[in-house]
């Protein structure tokens, strides 16, 4: 299925990536046959050496991938299949789980077996000496049969705690009977880093590693303390080369190690490079369309590819970083292929005003005319409700305006919102219609929705996509609303913030009112500007 190559060229650490497997176990998360060939091209482009797939012995879906697997064509990354020790009373090859794994047909075999001698007699509840038959056999069966074993000791730090002799007897009994990697797996996720520093530096030595060895120790850490990412890097200086996770960090419980967050740790702070050359720059990208397949978003607050990892709201701070990049960044972020952002508020000063407004025009300095308006301009709104430090597009469209470099694309004559409760059992709850004009020409749509917001979005983007087609890959993938003063209860301003995608792309835009559909009317005229004119701007630069 894959050619015989340890995995990703040029690379000092191994990562597995388990997003199909143990990413699919988090609460929340389903993907379709589909999402995971979708996600294996994009780990793949990533440029990672494994990709755990799933556990053909559990789940027909799994066991389908498999067989489609081949079409993927993978460049960089090899299959592994999931699975677990032969069951206790059965040789290998009486198994049927086990003769599913090699129906998989993957160059390697993820394995799990018990470390810990609780699991072993109470969970399990065979002999000691018996599970370490189990390991030994399952692992020759499938070495003799061509697969690279990739031993997984599950909750081998609690192990290692309880009974360290019997937890690296567990390790030496895979190892001898041919697996190529140990992973030590912080399973309940509870360990501290100076727990797994010893436990780990106890097996460097207790084995011979290295290329002459053909054996890699690895870490497969989960997040329940908060200490996957720590633990995770704590156990590469202790020298673990293999390293597995998720790469947005979801999964079982409170999720995995998060892998878009340790790579560039790994990769900058310690110098060993987990990924091909070049490929590090497309994390930001790559995290986000995994993310997108999963439906579920990346947290704002993710270490390196956040959208709030390089923002910068303070005044000092924006003119200090303009002055000199690292006084507060600690990379710089198109290492990972993210971008600063200069967060626009009455405390952010126009240094950071300025320096947005140059991606527009390069010549605005922070004693600019369009600077010092803008500024007077920001003070105001926001002295009024508006807020646009997480609002990045609204703000654009703002500064283009003072630039005199805004054109509407559309104008809305009148639109109409229609609610009933409860509501039928064939009719939605919401019916909006809006007419618009471009260009001379009118145009009126009806929609229905799942509530007001939802019939109004549908509605003007049916009546505009006559004149824009391109706004069918649009969609909104976020709503807040804040009240701004509570003071007035239901007759309060409120504060609209709705995000929105094209599948390449996330933008945020704001609207603030006393009516709720009228601030969502404003977010949303906001954000179709904002995907419309920036679309004319990509198609006219690549025009010339």
């Amino acid at each position: 299925m894959s050619s015989d190559k340890d995995g990703a060229s040029g690379a000092s650490i191994e990562i597995l990536d388990t997003t199909l497997r143990d990413g699919a176990q988090g609460e929340g998360i389903s993907f379709s046959v589909q999402d995971k060939l979708a996600i294996a091209r994009a780990l793949d482009e990533l440029g990672v050496a494994w990709i755990e797939a799933g556990n053909p012995g559990s789940n027909p879906k799994d066991m389908e991938f498999f067989r489609l697997a081949e079409s993927l064509k993978l460049e960089n990354a090899r299959l592994c299949a999931f699975g677990a020790t032969r069951k206790k009373g059965l040789a290998p090859a009486e198994d049927p789980h086990l003769q599913s794994l090699l129906s998989a047909e993957t160059g390697g075999v993820a394995i799990f077996g018990k470390s810990w001698d609780l699991h072993v007699t109470e969970v399990l509840r065979v002999s000691l000496e018996e599970n370490l038959d189990m390991i030994a056999q399952t692992v020759s069966f499938l070495t003799e049969r061509g697969r690279r074993v990739i031993y997984d000791a599950e909750h081998f730090f609690d192990g290692f705690g309880a009974n360290r002799d019997y937890a690296l007897a567990t390790l030496k009994a895979a190892w001898e009977a041919g697996a190529s990697r140990l992973v030590l797996c912080d399973t309940n996720g509870g360990t501290f880093p100076d727990a797994i520093s010893a436990a780990v530096r106890a097996v460097m030595e207790a084995f011979p590693h290295g290329a002459d060895a053909g054996l890699l120790t690895g870490i497969h850490a989960h997040n329940d303390a908060g200490m996957a990412a720590a633990n995770t890097v704590t156990a590469v200086q202790a020298g673990c080369r293999h390293v597995q996770g998720t790469l947005a960090g979801f999964g079982e419980r409170c999720g995995n190690t998060a892998l878009a967050s340790v790579i560039p740790s790994i990769s900058l702070k310690l110098g060993l490079p987990c990924l091909p050359e070049g490929r590090l720059e497309r994390l930001f990208d790559l995290t986000r369309k995994v993310a997108e397949i999963a439906n579920v978003t990346v947290p704002d607050d993710m270490p390196y590819v956040g959208a709030h990892a390089f923002s910068h709201k303070a005044g000092m701070h924006a003119d200090a970083i303009l002055k000199v990049k690292h006084s507060f960044e600690h990379i710089d972020p198109a290492r990972v292929g993210n971008d600063r952002r200069f967060l626009m508020s009455e405390v952010g000063g126009r240094s950071a005003i300025a320096e947005r407004a140059r991606k527009l025009e390069p010549g605005v300095t922070k004693d600019h005319p369009v600077t010092v308006a803008l500024a007077k301009r920001l003070k105001a709104l926001e002295a009024d409700g508006w807020q646009f430090e997480g609002a990045d597009a609204s703000f654009e469209l703002l500064v283009r305006r003072e630039l005199g470099r805004y054109q509407p694309l559309f104008r809305i004559e009148a639109y109409r919102v229609v609610s009933e409760h409860p509501p039928s059992d064939v009719l939605a709850c919401s019916h909006a219609w809006a007419k618009v004009w471009v260009d001379g020409k009118a145009d009126i749509a009806a929609a229905e929705g799942n509530g007001p917001v939802n019939a109004l979005d549908g509605a003007l983007r049916r009546a505009l996509k006559r004149f824009y087609p391109e706004l069918e890959q649009m969609r909104l993938s976020d709503f807040k609303v804040r009240v701004i003063d509570g003071n007035a209860a239901t007759a309060a301003k409120v504060r609209v913030l709705i995000e929105s995608t094209d599948g390449r792309n996330a933008w945020t835009t704001v609207g603030v009112s006393e009516d709720i559909i009228d601030a969502s009317r404003a977010a949303l005229v906001d954000s179709l500007e904002y995907k419309l004119i920036g679309d004319i701007e990509r198609r006219f630069k690549a025009y010339l």
